[in-house]
């Protein structure tokens, strides 16, 4: 029997007080797959990942993860939201951040087992936080925080990984490690992300969806002129610090002062 995919999207519609967000998404994915979701700011990125995990309820439309509705298979999903507003003040440790990933709501008892505890070392090995375990999470800089987060999605050892803008506040040394990272973790999960920064995933991603209030699904990697249309502002591609593609203004329409791509 051929296993279900790991993410079905049918018709699916997402509004916000009457305001249109979504309209009419269709989206297979593949168990295996690694794909990048870009877009403008605005354009739906952020809601649909949010609909994959069962956070918001379509408006119209079906989304079905690992073959059934996502919250039932919730515990099998790890994910990571593009802001994580915490009390600084709280004295609450990095590993404890992290075991709270392996929380269990079917558990009728406190405490954490070997196990947990095996599993967050492995994690925070793996973004090169496992020195900074008993750390307040406070006392983090931005992109230390960003590895911890990271590592709670991780610890539950999920079958997809759901990452909004995981390298937001981490410096270019550190996006790449987490991208390696994250090529080693496709072997055994499927991996969605939301990143800007094109030229990077590009290296690494097996697919892209570019929303933009519709979607529409590439199942290659290579970043394309229409794919970059989806940001509604010319772009210069670089690689390697050399720009090898200059892409055309669309229109009369100006960019306006702020693109929403990385060049």
């Amino acid at each position: 029997m051929k296993a279900s995919p790991a993410v079905e999207i049918r018709k699916v519609s997402f509004s916000y007080n009457g305001q249109s967000v979504l309209q009419d998404v269709d989206l297979t994915l593949e168990a295996g797959d690694f794909t990048a979701l870009i877009g403008p700011n605005g354009g739906g990125k952020t809601t649909l990942l949010k609909l994959m995990i069962g956070l918001l309820t379509p408006s119209k439309g079906d989304i079905r993860i690992l073959g059934e509705p996502p919250r039932r298979v919730a515990p099998r999903l790890g994910y990571m939201p593009q802001e994580i507003g915490i009390n600084r003040s709280f004295p609450i440790s990095v590993l404890d951040v992290v075991l709270m990933g392996r929380l269990d709501p079917a558990r009728r008892w406190g405490g954490y087992t070997p196990a947990d505890r095996a599993a967050a070392q492995k994690v925070l090995e793996a973004v090169h936080m496992w020195e900074f375990r008993r750390r307040r999470i406070g006392e983090l800089s931005g992109g230390q925080r960003q590895r911890v987060f990271i590592a709670r999605a991780l610890v539950a050892e999920p079958d997809i990984l759901f990452l909004d803008e995981p390298t937001a506040s981490v410096d270019a040394v550190h996006q790449e490690k987490l991208f390696d990272l994250l090529k080693t973790l496709n072997e055994t999960m499927t991996i969605i992300i939301v990143n800007h920064d094109l030229m990077v995933i590009s290296s690494y991603v097996k697919s892209v969806a570019c929303v933009n209030r519709r979607l529409h699904y590439h199942g290659g990697s290579e970043i394309t002129e229409d794919m970059i249309r989806m940001y509604q502002c010319p772009v210069e591609l670089i690689a390697h610090g050399i720009p090898h593609r200059v892409l055309r203004t669309h229109g009369s329409k100006p960019c306006g002062k702020r693109c929403n791509s990385n060049s």
